[in-house]
């Protein structure tokens, strides 16, 4: 489609796109907000460089499109910011968030509708990149039967896959939701219907035996991974990444011990998933 207020540069035939000519941390027309959002619809993730974001722009930039989400059971390091969720790691890190292939948060009944990612330290030698891929393209080149099995069926996500480590934390400040949600989604907006289940935490399907579970389960997490379903974004300091979690997944690669990797995160709150008409 046509853009008159940014440049959209596609990274990948697939999925994603970087798009060049805005400030996101400037006062944003609504014909280039359009064109932010109509951006997203069509590439699911979109980046931005050479951004200059404060706490509060940050969040009055995710604000345009909806109201923040609130992580469950995340530390809240900034003071007077909740929404802001701080992605960081360092030479004692053993892990980092987001190391599994997953979707935001969709354990919660009604899972957010994207993400802003915005880093403004990275590995002085590469890595740390971060992978999306292409839910709607998973769903569309399954098999017919495979699609047709799929029809009606649901899957439990549930937050203490992804935060088994923070389970003996009874201290009120965190709670684990869990959600059923339907296998097939439809997009709200595109209208598209891509996969939902991914490894962070999907844990079963209750229609059927554990061990078909576990089987579909896995089938569909390896097709989701599959590389030409996927886009890689090599960061740089004062990045941006925007993603769509009703139709993408993406995975942090952590392959950049012992250096450091430091940014910022909000969360837009979304809807409850469905497959079906709107």
């Amino acid at each position: 489609m046509g853009y008159q207020t940014i440049e959209v540069r596609k990274i990948s035939p697939v999925i994603g796109a970087e798009i060049h000519g805005v400030d996101l941390g400037g006062e944003l027309g609504n014909q280039q907000f359009q064109e932010i959002h109509d951006a997203l619809m069509d590439n699911l993730v979109i980046f931005f460089r050479d951004q200059k974001l404060s706490v509060e722009q940050h969040k009055a930039f995710g604000q345009r499109f909806g109201r923040l989400h609130l992580h469950p059971n995340a530390p809240r390091p900034i003071e007077g910011h909740p929404e802001i969720l701080v992605i960081k790691a360092d030479e004692n890190s053993k892990h980092v968030a987001g190391e599994e292939w997953h979707t935001d948060v969709s354990c919660d009944e009604e899972p957010p509708m994207g993400s802003i990612l915005y880093l403004t330290e990275v590995p002085p030698d590469g890595g740390g990149d971060t992978m999306f891929a292409n839910t709607y393209r998973a769903y569309e080149t399954l098999s017919e039967p495979v699609k047709k099995m799929l029809v009606g069926l649901t899957a439990i996500h549930d937050s203490l896959k992804a935060h088994s480590h923070q389970q003996n934390k009874k201290d009120g400040a965190h709670h684990f939701p869990k959600a059923e949600h339907p296998i097939l989604r439809t997009h709200p907006v595109t209208g598209k219907i891509g996969l939902y289940v991914n490894r962070g935490f999907t844990t079963r399907i209750p229609q059927l035996k554990k061990a078909e579970s576990d089987a579909v389960l896995e089938m569909l997490w390896r097709h989701i991974e599959t590389p030409e379903l996927q886009c890689r974004f090599k960061w740089r300091p004062n990045s941006v990444a925007f993603w769509d979690n009703r139709c993408a997944q993406h995975h942090a690669l952590f392959d950049y011990h012992p250096h450091r990797r430091y940014g910022h995160r909000v969360t837009v709150c979304g809807d409850k998933p469905f497959y079906g008409a709107a």
